[in-house]
């Protein structure tokens, strides 16, 4: 009988299966992953060659990828994104000390063909990102550029559609889905180890495909969602026992704003927001941390003439908000 390899979708390890089957129940984790039927396009694969950036030194235990996409020569040009990058960077390494050789960056100025944000180099740093990540790690992923939603491809969401992040080279090589960050940089996360996501795009609230999606009230009362109920097909979207957590600048179906700030430069309203809150008020609990980003938000949008969007924070555990410290 033909037969493949394949990868568990939950535990990461390679099996050899029947062509024929759908699923595969993965005698080491016990999950059940899907992979398509024998007559359907064989799945999308999303394990890119080995990478050909630096590694991360060997004793860096926090590091961030921040990804900024201008679409330069376009009419959907987002003006301000590389200053958005900047304003990211600037709080991570001079306010938070994170080590400046620990934080790649990629944007459309930049002189290294390798760090211009196409797909293939998102691809690459995201697998530099988690490489060799073991407990006591911390690691951020910061994208701002534009996102989209699109009809799901396996069945594994709840509303019928997957979001996406649009690199800069979208229109030939196609979006960055949220099954494959969640296959990237989730589930790859051991026990003790922590990733924060800062997306700033439209139709990002799930974009991670995190499984718990925490809901605000305007009072700062708020509660749990799981996400994965309700979809046809069950898919492990956890991790390894490490804590991921997402902050997106607005719901899946939201749009993402871009106010002028205090400077009158353009620059996204999530990253704004949140890079003030931080740097302002170090040592926040997360509850603390929402409702301030929604304070700002209301605050720099005095004319209602940005898109009415409200952050949404998504996580792979559902924790308490107003006793748990937020520490990248």
């Amino acid at each position: 009988m033909a037969s493949r390899i394949q990868q568990c979708g939950r535990c990461m390890v390679y099996l050899q299966i029947p062509q024929h089957l759908q699923f595969f129940h993965c005698p080491a984790c016990q999950a059940n992953t899907w992979v398509g039927s024998y007559d359907a396009p064989p799945p999308q694969t999303y394990h890119a060659p080995p990478s050909v950036l630096p590694a991360p030194p060997a004793h860096g235990k926090k590091r961030a990828v921040l990804c900024g996409v201008s679409y330069l020569q376009t009419t959907y040009k987002l003006k301000g994104a590389t200053d958005d990058v900047k304003r990211m960077r600037y709080l991570l390494v001079d306010k938070l000390k994170l080590p400046s050789e620990c934080v790649l960056t990629l944007t459309e100025e930049e002189a290294d063909p390798t760090k211009i944000p196409t797909l293939q180099n998102i691809r690459t740093a995201l697998r530099w990102l988690v490489q060799n990540c073991q407990a006591g790690d911390s690691l951020v992923f910061y994208f701002v550029g534009h996102g989209q939603r699109q009809l799901d491809s396996n069945g594994d969401e709840a509303d019928g559609f997957d979001e996406a992040l649009l690199p800069v080279d979208h229109a030939t090589e196609g979006a960055l889905v949220d099954d494959e960050i969640n296959e990237t940089i989730v589930r790859p996360l051991p026990h003790g180890a922590k990733l924060h996501a800062i997306v700033d795009a439209s139709h990002s609230g799930t974009v991670l495909d995190l499984p718990h999606i925490c809901r605000m009230k305007s009072e700062g009362f708020y509660d749990w969602e799981n996400q994965t109920h309700g979809a046809p097909v069950r898919t492990f979207k956890g991790t390894r026992g490490g804590l991921a957590v997402s902050f997106s600048a607005c719901d899946d179906d939201e749009g993402a704003g871009r106010p002028l700030t205090f400077t009158g430069t353009m620059a996204g309203a999530l990253t704004f927001s949140f890079t003030q809150t931080v740097y302002k008020n170090p040592g926040l609990t997360y509850g603390h941390l929402l409702n301030a980003m929604r304070s700002s938000l209301r605050k720099n949008n005095p004319k209602n003439n940005l898109p009415d969007q409200v952050p949404l924070l998504s996580s792979s555990k559902q924790f308490d908000l107003y006793s748990k410290k937020f520490e990248l």
